[in-house]
């Protein structure tokens, strides 16, 4: 490791520091392995796990009697986890750019799809775009942070990658069909498709400890894709926002959103590859 990559994230020098150790063989060397991966996939998840850990603790007990509306109190506090990931080296730049372009896409759409009323913001806030308040877009952004985030810390390496000009043309149409399917038909079956015939061949190498293990990666678009519905069923609970049928009262959000998601999850990858070089097994 080098010092410009030590200097780029605190966490480099700890990762490095677990990967030196040494636990021995049989149940020992499983059991380091499994509690190595589980850290290092909670610092992946640090910023959405911060949003989300606020969503819900300000839900159940933020008072109702202070002038700052709690939309706005959760935007203040992810523009300061955001700067004080930066501020001690949490977090590089060049993920910070991602979460950038993730807040900005994802604002895009929460302006069309709350006019279409696929969702909705129910409480008042005065940081806001239109029906849209600004804490939103961190929502997205925590999913593009996670993507880099963990690509860095498990040195993802791939192999039978599609062409890359491929996979954007993909990602562009998946995007453009959030919006087009409210007038013309909804194509999501014939991207699932297209996603499935790029990417069937396609192995995702990750090294926990010091030994690369691979996984389909449309398996590991899948896990991620549950874990964000998982997620979206606490912020919903949270009253984060509301779809159709939770306006009296919580229901669980439909398992039909896993494809949306999971969808969303090729667009994520796709924009953390334009700053995150995409490398075979070998290199």
């Amino acid at each position: 490791m080098t010092a410009q990559q030590i200097r780029h994230s605190r966490f480099a020098v700890i990762r490095e520091r677990l990967e030196a150790f040494d636990p021995g063989l049989g149940w020992r060397l499983y059991l380091y392995e499994f509690l190595l991966f589980g850290f290092k996939q909670a610092w992946a998840c640090l910023f959405g796990g911060l949003l989300l850990f606020l969503l819900l603790a300000t839900h159940l007990f933020y008072p109702d009697d202070v002038p700052l509306h709690r939309y706005d109190f959760l935007t203040l506090a992810a523009i300061t986890i955001q700067a004080g990931m930066l501020l001690f080296r949490l977090e590089t730049w060049d993920e910070a750019k991602v979460i950038l372009l993730f807040h900005i896409v994802g604002t895009v759409m929460e302006l069309f799809k709350t006019a279409a009323g696929s969702w909705t913001y129910p409480e008042a806030s005065y940081l806001h775009i239109g029906a849209v308040p600004l804490f939103s877009g961190f929502m997205y952004a925590s999913v593009g942070s996670y993507i880099a985030r963990v690509w860095r810390i498990f040195d993802f390496r791939f192999s039978h990658y599609p062409k890359p000009w491929a996979t954007w043309l993909l990602a562009a149409a998946i995007y453009v069909n959030f919006f087009a399917h409210h007038w013309t038909v909804d194509i999501r079956l014939g991207l699932f498709a297209v996603t499935a015939l790029l990417f069937w061949r396609t192995s995702i190498h990750f090294r926990n400890w010091r030994e690369h293990r691979w996984m389909p990666l449309l398996l590991g678009f899948g896990l991620v894709a549950l874990f964000i519905w998982f997620a979206e069923n606490i912020a919903t609970f949270a009253n984060a926002w509301n779809y159709p049928g939770q306006e009296d009262g919580w229901e669980m959000v439909s398992i039909t959103k896993l494809g949306a998601w999971y969808l969303l999850m090729l667009i994520s990858f796709v924009l953390v590859s334009l700053v995150q070089p995409v490398r075979k097994p070998d290199q």
